[in-house]
């Protein structure tokens, strides 16, 4: 089989050219969109996409092997081939090189171009009868069957419906098959925008074809965002917090809302502990034991010390007071007097264990919900600080010198937050001299922020207007200040590895 020839260098100059929206470096270091977050240490962000922007990305790149292929690959061939690769460009040019184009078409699912012309003479019959469709046995005229290379046609109306159904009921898009039994042949873009009418379905199925290369990217990412569709590239693929057009703010790594200074890592041990957690942990610790052999929870529904373990596979019997085996007990049915035994000693040593790490995870998520709570009602500060802002530009205060006050809230959210994610990370750091001086840290922070919510919240009178925009003013310059001191110690304990972590 022949090898392909070389790319011409006008086509080579094309391909470089698309390195960056195939997750490549960008080329000739284009700067389009990008800004500063204003925080040290935060990534510079990439462009801000929307959908339709992004697909005028991915197009050039059909375009590129478009050329690449030869004039008999069209670019909805190529986008199939690029996808079955995780756009991954170099391994499609590989496979491609090694000249066993057959085994690429086929395991891509698609039928080689160059024989399609006679597959198509070999399943085009002209025919003046209606046809029975294969899927609905309705007859129809010749010319409202379609179908692809493969040669399994069925009419419009089936088509229709069965591409809507993959679409928006199933979330197929890049692997939708012929319908017919046993064929894997995929639909290509072309037919699938030619089918449908539906303009929703389009979307949808656009959306989906463009989610396919996102995810693939590890310079794009999705904004989280409820109803946001912007989709942020970013130079280089790290843990750093980007923000969005809409104003959301998160870290690129993980997607979650940007977590300085815990890792992606805690951060996701945490919030599934906390699902799994938090709801019942309260009552369980108040309301049941663990089984002394099996460790399963078991509820006192009775006064009866003698309690028998309902797990099929255990089926032990203990005494509720000191955990201990029950026949030792004989006839003290109501009255435990085994406390020394060992192992009675041995399983409440167990069972003070499991709740003291409870009564632990207790202490860091109430402290932790707590900031979140207080973060979503400061969020609303911002309505009360515009009036009250207005209110001081009526006692002859400028608009400049009213600022003070929004400024005052930006700082009190990102302590909030910082010290929202701060008990995360202490949650699962063992102790040490370090750790000492990050408590430290931590509640020399905490005690600030409250002190300057306290301020924010009362009300300014004209007699104390002066008074308390300097207290404001100093108050948050601290919390700024304690802020990063406390990240930037956290951040030195990364880099000179002095943090100890407890695995939950």
């Amino acid at each position: 089989m022949a090898v392909p020839a070389p790319l011409p260098r006008s086509l080579s100059r094309l391909c470089w050219l698309g390195r960056a929206a195939c997750g490549g470096p960008a080329a000739g270091g284009e700067r389009r969109g990008r800004g500063s977050l204003g925080e040290a240490g935060q990534a510079k962000l990439g462009v801000l996409i929307t959908v339709h922007q992004l697909g005028r990305t991915v197009i050039p790149l059909f375009i590129i092997f478009f050329f690449f292929f030869s004039l008999q690959n069209p670019a909805t061939i190529t986008r199939i081939l690029l996808s079955h690769f995780n756009w991954d460009k170099e391994k499609l040019m590989e496979r491609y090189f090694d000249g066993n184009l057959e085994k690429l078409f086929a395991e891509c699912h698609v039928i080689n171009p160059s024989k399609k012309s006679r597959t198509r003479q070999m399943n085009t019959r002209s025919s003046a009868q209606d046809m029975p469709c294969q899927i609905c046995y309705l007859n129809y005229p010749n010319s409202y069957f379609t179908g692809l290379e493969c040669g399994h046609k069925f009419c419009m109306q089936c088509w229709s419906e069965y591409l809507t159904t993959k679409i928006m009921e199933e979330g197929m898009g890049q692997t939708i098959s012929c319908p017919a039994h046993g064929c894997d042949i995929l639909v290509d873009d072309n037919t699938v925008m030619r089918l449908i009418t539906d303009s929703k379905v389009k979307l949808k199925y656009q959306h989906l074809i463009t989610n396919s290369f996102v995810e693939c990217n590890r310079l794009l990412k999705w904004c989280p965002a409820p109803d946001c569709h912007h989709v942020v590239k970013v130079q280089y693929p790290d843990a750093k917090p980007v923000r969005c057009k809409c104003g959301r703010q998160f870290c690129f790594n993980c997607g979650e809302n940007w977590h300085d200074p815990v890792k992606c890592k805690w951060l996701k041990k945490w919030i599934k502990k906390c699902d799994d957690d938090s709801e019942t942990s309260n009552w369980i610790a108040a309301n049941t034991k663990e089984c002394p052999k099996c460790h399963v929870t078991i509820e006192k529904d009775g006064g009866c010390n003698h309690m028998v373990c309902r797990n099929q596979n255990c089926k032990a019997e203990f005494c509720w007071v000191c955990l201990g085996p029950w026949e030792p007990h004989g006839s003290a049915w109501y009255n435990c007097n085994r406390y020394n035994e060992d192992d009675a000693k041995a399983a409440r040593d167990a069972q003070e264990r499991s709740r003291a790490a409870l009564q632990r995870y207790l202490f860091y998520c109430n402290r932790y919900m707590n900031h979140m709570q207080s973060l979503r009602f400061e969020h609303k500060l911002y309505a009360q600080v515009k009036q009250k802002m207005e209110e001081m530009q009526q006692h002859n205060m400028s608009w400049i010198e009213v600022q003070f006050l929004k400024k005052a809230v930006d700082v009190l959210c990102q302590c909030r937050a910082t010290l929202m994610y701060t008990y995360v990370f202490a949650f699962y750091l063992k102790k040490n001299n370090q750790s000492i001086i990050f408590e430290n840290n931590q509640a020399d922070l905490e005690n600030a922020t409250e002190v300057l919510s306290g301020y924010l919240e009362r009300d300014i009178s004209q007699d104390s207007l002066q008074d308390i925009k300097q207290k404001v003013q100093d108050k948050y310059r601290y919390c700024e200040s304690r802020r990063r001191v406390l990240l930037q110690h956290v951040h030195e304990g990364y880099e000179k590895d002095l943090w100890e972590y407890i695995e939950d």
